[in-house]
Formats: C-alpha cells, sequence, structure tokens
C-alpha cells in the first residue's frame, strides 16, 4: 500500500508540475525527455567561431515542445581532435590544422554531432549541420504554445519600484506577475541594480520566476551618460568613443560592457546608440552618439556590437530609422524627420544597416515621425488632434523598410511605450496593438502589463491580430535565446558561483584599465592659446569654478590632485561679488561647464553668462565641456578649451591629466561645433594636440 501511495503522489505531483509549467528534474523528468540536440543544429541559430573557439550547448527536447540545456551525464567527443577539441562543457577548440571533425555528444539514450571542417590555406571554418526533422525545435515549441504564452514572450515590463519602494529584491507579486502572464523578459534601471551581488540575487530570481523558456533581462547600458548599473565600470559614452576613432577601442568597451552584464545574469542590452547626431540642437541623442558622421558611426557601431555580442549578450541598435535629426525629446513630445528616404538611405539608415549586415540581434524603433516615408495620422487621445503615426507604430517603417527593403530578419524592439509620444496620443493598449501589427516583436515597457495583456488577448480573439503575426515574433524571439544561449538549464549553476563570478568580472583591474584608456584617448583639446598644459608652481593660486550639480566639482577634485591649494567656487551662474573676490590674484581660472539641451548653451543662459564673466577679469580662462561639445559657442573668447563628452569621474581625470600635461590630447570633433550665426566655428575632425 505504502508502495502505491508513494507512486501514486509521485505521479500526482508530476503532473501538478506539467499542468502548471514547471520544470521538474529526475527519473520523471527524463521520461519526458524525447531527444538531445546540439543547439547549433537548429536551422535558425548562427554563432560564429572566435579567436578559434565555438561553443555548443546540448538542449533536451521535451514531449511538451519545451527546451533545457543538459546538464548531467554529458559525453562530449571529438572524432578527429587534431583538427578540434571539445571539453565536457561544450566548448570546441580548433587547433589550425587542415582537416574536418564530428563533435557529438550523447547522455547514454540520446545523441547527436556537428561538423567542423578547418581549411587552412583559406583560413576558412565550415560549420556542418545535421539536418531533419528533429531540429524543427522553435516550431515545435511554438505549436505548443497558448496564445497567452505568445503574447507573454512579447512583453518586456520594467518593474522599476513597486509601491513607492525600489525593486531590488523579488517580491511575491512581481514573481506571480511573470508566471502569470508567462513573461518573455524584463527590463531594469538604475533603481534596480546597486552592488553586484544584489543585482546577481534579484536577475537569479527572475529566472527562477520564469516558466519553460529564459527570460530576457535588459538595460540601458550604454555607457557616457546612460549607465543603468550602478556598480561596475563607468565607461566613457559613445561620442567620447567617436572622439578616439578607435574601432579597436570601441569594440573593447563593447566586450567589457558586454562581460559585466553577462557576469550579472543581464542578458540584453539596449545599445549601440547608432542616431547620427546632425542636429547640434538634438535634446536626447547628442553625445549618447558616435558622431554625425554615418560612416564613423557604422564603423565604431559595428565594433561596439562585435565587442558586446561575442560575450553571449545580444546587442540592440536604437533609435530606427534615426533619432539623429530631431530637436524635440519624445520623452516629452512628438518628433518629426522630415528628409526622404533617399536621404535617409545616406545618412540615418546607413549605420543601421551596416548593423543589419553585421549580424546585430535586435533594432529598437524611434518614437518619432517620417513623413516622407509613412504620412499616415490618426486622433490624439491626448487632445483630439490629428497626429501623424511615428515609426514605432508604423507597418511601412517597421514590416515595409526594416524587413522587407532593408531585409533584416532579427528581433525588433520598441521604445518604450510609457514615453509621451506614444502614450500621451495613442493610449496603452491601442499602442501596443497597434506595435504588434506594424511588425513589432517586444512590446517594451507597456503602461499596465495587466491591461496590456488582456487588451491584446483580445485584439487576437477578435481576429484583428493573427495567430500567424504572433508565431513570427514568437520565432524570432525564441531563435534571439538560442542564439545567445538563453535558456533555462536543468541543472543551473548554483547563486554563491554566480555572485563569486560577478563580483571577480564587475569592475575588474581589466575593465578599469579599458575606461581610463577611452577615457585619455577621447579628451579634445578644441582651442589653446599658449595656455596649456599648465605649467604652475605651489605658491600660484588656482581657481576652479562650476555647478556642483554639474559634476564640476570633480573637476575640482582632479584638480586639487595635480595642485592641493587650489580653490572651488560652487557657481552655475553670475558671481557674486565675493566669489568674484575669491578669483583675485589667480594666475589660472578653470571653469566647467554642462549642458543638455540648446537652451542651456544659449548666450544668456546662466553657466554661459558666468563664463564670460570670468574672461572679462583677464586671467587667462581654461574652460571645459563637460558634457556637449557645443558649449564654446557662447563662450568662444575663452583661452582654451577641452570637451571630454560625459560626466563620469574616468573623464574628468583624463580631462585634467591634460590640462597638467600627463595626457598628451588625441581626440578629435566627432561632430562641427557651430556659431549662434550658422557659421562653423570648429570643424569635423579639429583636434589640436601637445
Amino acid at each position: 500500500m505504502r508502495i502505491f501511495l508513494k507512486t501514486f503522489m509521485i505521479s500526482f505531483l508530476a503532473f501538478v508540475l506539467f499542468l502548471s509549467g514547471i520544470p521538474f528534474s529526475g527519473a520523471t523528468a527524463a521520461s519526458r525527455i524525447k531527444d538531445l540536440v546540439i543547439d547549433l543544429n537548429v536551422p535558425q541559430v548562427k554563432r560564429d567561431v572566435t579567436d578559434y573557439k565555438l561553443d555548443l550547448n546540448a538542449l533536451h527536447v521535451y514531449k511538451d515542445g519545451h527546451f533545457m540545456i543538459a546538464s548531467e551525464n554529458l559525453k562530449w567527443q571529438s572524432s578527429n581532435k587534431n583538427v578540434a577539441s571539445v571539453s565536457q562543457d561544450g566548448v570546441v577548440t580548433l587547433t589550425g590544422h587542415n582537416g574536418k571533425t564530428f563533435i557529438s555528444v550523447s547522455d547514454g539514450k540520446y545523441r547527436d554531432r556537428i561538423s567542423i571542417q578547418f581549411k587552412k590555406k583559406q583560413d576558412k571554418i565550415i560549420v556542418g549541420k545535421e539536418r531533419g526533422a528533429r531540429y524543427d525545435l522553435i516550431d515545435n515549441a511554438i505549436r505548443h504554445m497558448s496564445m497567452e504564452e505568445k503574447v507573454g514572450q512579447m512583453l518586456m515590463p520594467d518593474f522599476r519600484t513597486w509601491n513607492g519602494q525600489n525593486v531590488t529584491e523579488m517580491n511575491a507579486e512581481i514573481a506571480g506577475l511573470v508566471k502569470d502572464y508567462h513573461l518573455g523578459g524584463v527590463i531594469l534601471f538604475r533603481e534596480n541594480t546597486v552592488t553586484a551581488e544584489q543585482t546577481t540575487r534579484l536577475v537569479h530570481a527572475y529566472q527562477e520566476a520564469a516558466e519553460k523558456y529564459g527570460l530576457l533581462v535588459s538595460i540601458d547600458q550604454e555607457g557616457g551618460i546612460v549607465t543603468r548599473l550602478q556598480t561596475g565600470t563607468d565607461f566613457p559614452g559613445n561620442m567620447a568613443l567617436g572622439a578616439t576613432r578607435s574601432e579597436e577601442l570601441a569594440e573593447k568597451v563593447g566586450r567589457a560592457i558586454g562581460q559585466e552584464l553577462n557576469a550579472l545574469g543581464i542578458n540584453m542590452n539596449f545599445g549601440p546608440v547608432l542616431d547620427v547626431n546632425n542636429n547640434p540642437d538634438n535634446p536626447v541623442i547628442g553625445v549618447r552618439s558616435f558622431s554625425e558622421d554615418p560612416e564613423l558611426v557604422a564603423h565604431l557601431g559595428k565594433a561596439y556590437l562585435k565587442g558586446l555580442q561575442e560575450t553571449g549578450t545580444a546587442a540592440t541598435a536604437k533609435h530606427f530609422p534615426g533619432h539623429g535629426d530631431t530637436a524635440v525629446d519624445s520623452h516629452v513630445g512628438l518628433p518629426s524627420v522630415p528628409h526622404d528616404l533617399d536621404r535617409l538611405k545616406e545618412v540615418e539608415l546607413y549605420p543601421f544597416q551596416e548593423a543589419m549586415n553585421a549580424g546585430i540581434d535586435a533594432i529598437m524603433s524611434a518614437h518619432v515621425t517620417f513623413p516622407e516615408i509613412d504620412d499616415t495620422t490618426a486622433i490624439s487621445r491626448k487632445d483630439g488632434t490629428e497626429v501623424a503615426v511615428p515609426g514605432t507604430l508604423s507597418h511601412k517603417i517597421l514590416t515595409g523598410l526594416m524587413r522587407e527593403e532593408m531585409d533584416f530578419n532579427g528581433v525588433i524592439v520598441t521604445d518604450a511605450m510609457n514615453m509621451a509620444a506614444i502614450a500621451d496620443h495613442f493610449g496603452p493598449v491601442d499602442a501596443a496593438i497597434r506595435a504588434v501589427k506594424a511588425g513589432a516583436d517586444i512590446v517594451l515597457m507597456p503602461v499596465g502589463i495587466v491591461e496590456v495583456a488582456n487588451g491584446l488577448y483580445d485584439a487576437v480573439n477578435a481576429g484583428e491580430i493573427s495567430d500567424e503575426r504572433l508565431e513570427q515574433s514568437v520565432e524570432r524571439i525564441l531563435t534571439l535565446k538560442l542564439n545567445r544561449g538563453i535558456v533555462k538549464a536543468e541543472v543551473e549553476k548554483s547563486l554563491d558561483e554566480k555572485i563569486e563570478n560577478a563580483l571577480n568580472v564587475v569592475g575588474s583591474d581589466e575593465h578599469r584599465a579599458i575606461e581610463k584608456e577611452a577615457a585619455e584617448k577621447s579628451i579634445t583639446l578644441v582651442k589653446n592659446n599658449s595656455v596649456l598644459p599648465l605649467s604652475v608652481s605651489s605658491e600660484d593660486k588656482v581657481v576652479v569654478v562650476g555647478g556642483s550639480g554639474y559634476s564640476i566639482n570633480l573637476l575640482a577634485t582632479e584638480v586639487q590632485r595635480h595642485h592641493p591649494g587650489a580653490v572651488y567656487i560652487n557657481a552655475s551662474g553670475r558671481l557674486t561679488e565675493a566669489q568674484l573676490e575669491q578669483v583675485e590674484g589667480a594666475k589660472y581660472i578653470i571653469v566647467g561647464t554642462y549642458t543638455s539641451s540648446v537652451n542651456d548653451r544659449a548666450e544668456n543662459a546662466s553657466q554661459m553668462v558666468m563664463t564670460r564673466q570670468l574672461i572679462e577679469t583677464g586671467i587667462p580662462v581654461i574652460a571645459v565641456g563637460a558634457r556637449n561639445p557645443y558649449d564654446v559657442m557662447s563662450y568662444s573668447e575663452v583661452d582654451a578649451y577641452l570637451v571630454q563628452y560625459g560626466f563620469r569621474p574616468a573623464s574628468f581625470e583624463a580631462t585634467v591629466n591634460t590640462i597638467f600635461g600627463e595626457n598628451h590630447p588625441t581626440g578629435k570633433l566627432p561632430i562641427t561645433i557651430y556659431n549662434h550665426d550658422g557659421s562653423v566655428l570648429y570643424g569635423f575632425n579639429h583636434g589640436l594636440g601637445y
């Protein structure tokens, strides 16, 4: 009787777990396995050989269609070790000798293989996939999915806060939403990522809450001014890399960012920004762009994404078709780009096409209207006026242009759906439906996950969105997950192992060295009336001026390391008589300005007035543009001017090292600086040295 009850309880538990979608282990799990497949044999999966190494995963395929990374009792073998060896965790290492080998894996019951051939003369590696119905894993998985599961794969909400508190650890309510709505991904923000250990625990908990398929855990870790991790290395941003002109350095930064994200369990980065910043008045892109030059953006963007994707972190180019030539922030309004398709192909679309050709995983759409491509309008829910439909909701842009004309087969992600350009005019549910119908695969940050999910269910049930349309997106999402190894494992690494790895990788000495190199090579000396490098004695008075709210206190701190007696005046507007008295007797003044909009650098803007006031003292003034390079247009009479393109500590350190001659400036302007009358003040590629 006891044996019967025990058997009954095991069977009943297995049945309950099966119904709930929770993976189970042991003999019951083994009985539900129907095959063992090498992931690279799946037709949709692509993976490059990097440094003569190739990572393979063995997947157990289950009778209910889902698949997991097989973790135990595996035996990997190479039929010709002169050509390549394989480790017992599926890492293939080529020797560099001519020939062909079969890499096989077995779990004792099922077996699969893949061939690898090396042709030395051509330095060519050929991977030969096996063929057959057994490898249609993705189609098989989709066939077993409910409509709700398919929709869930397409939703990527944020959980920045919960009941007014920052979400730094998992709670039952969020775990319930991940399960109940079969979520395919989440996005993290600075509120969620305090330390390496805490972030690793949170990401681990998200993956535990997911059902059959691993979560895409994403983040905007661009570098520079958009850095979401509170922990780790604060790499200079894209325009700083643009100033270096170094593809090698861009790749190193992309790889280091990917390594830190990967160590934390974050597997998708919303970067690089491939917008061409050819509008100095752009309030939202600016230094997030590599350059105003499409070719430079394309070259550095490809290098960055190569480094990023080689770490197993999915890269996402943004914001398609281009947010660079706008003067409105789509977080607060609906910008428009007036150019026709021919011009867009020459400028805005060029870096995106190059990234697509290079195999980028995903593209993020822009909440920007392009009337020359799509003049469709809708009635605004905000005020009843007629508004143009932005790229995120445009079938002509996402499907017609990106899919059909530019031949992109990867994942399309919307920009955040809570931004005013979308939420105000279209409403959360209607916007999500429009985005899916337009061709988006992932709806990012829907406003109200429950309402949006149910709205999409209703749209499918009403025939407004076809099941075929859902399946196209789910196939692309599962392909991305397989390509980047974002698949649940039957036996995961322990949380302790993950934390130990994260603590070793995040903020490592190697990454700090890359941060320092990028910062130093980015510093651009725009003007120098024989003032720099500074030569001062201990008795010389040096004054640093700038607002602490703009991080200029970091500039002062670095100056004081070189010249301990330097005086710091915390000011961001016209100086008082008392402050001017502090300036008296100075041999040099170093002033830092920080602007993020056209209004900030207008001639009558407070920091610009302050800087000109300092110039009028007759004391030599060295100005530092701590973010946008354009500040000098409003104080062009300054004696020296340097640009650092961001406000992170490494950039301030590199700037001050340059001022005092310890770093020789090599940066070149990746943009043009104009006068207020539109004439050129300093041209693209301008940069002085010592």
